[in-house]
């Protein structure tokens, strides 16, 4: 029995592609899986186009970027723009987190990428109780199968 009671849920977790720290990628897959979700870890450096064609195949019920070398603030506003591009994606909970900028400070970034598409960004030094929050409160979606891309 998990030692967490969330509701199960599917998850494509990646990296941003100027990113090519994998640590962070495995905690959070590991913290994921711990409350009994479903990962699809993509990895560092995926191409934007790459984490879409995931998202459409695993249909999850939120796609999680994490970036550790200060980018994430241009490199995830443009994959979650790529993202929200995609019809089928518009709807998609998609949060990210992390060294957003490379000044250390993430204020001035939260606001602009909420602004691209997240749903939730967690930068400040509690980002991760946030995202734990996060997902205590989420609710899985029902998923059609998925269907292949071309």
């Amino acid at each position: 029995m998990p030692k967490y009671r969330s509701r199960s849920g599917k998850f494509v977790v990646s990296g941003v592609s100027s990113d090519a720290h994998t640590w962070n990628l495995v905690f959070l897959q590991l913290m994921l899986e711990e409350r009994g979700h479903e990962v699809v870890n993509l990895g560092a450096c995926p191409p934007d186009d790459e984490v879409v064609e995931a998202c459409l195949r695993e249909r999850p019920d939120a796609l999680v970027v994490s970036t550790v070398n200060g980018h994430g603030h241009m490199d995830g506003a443009r994959l979650v723009r790529t993202l929200r591009a995609h019809p089928d994606l518009t709807e998609l909970r998609a949060v990210i987190g992390g060294k957003l900028g490379v000044d250390g400070a993430a204020d001035g970034h939260v606001d602009a990428l909420v602004a691209a598409g997240y749903d939730a960004v967690f930068a400040s030094e509690h980002g991760l109780e946030e995202f734990a929050d996060f997902l205590r409160e989420l609710r899985p979606r029902r998923r059609a199968p998925a269907e292949p891309v071309a």
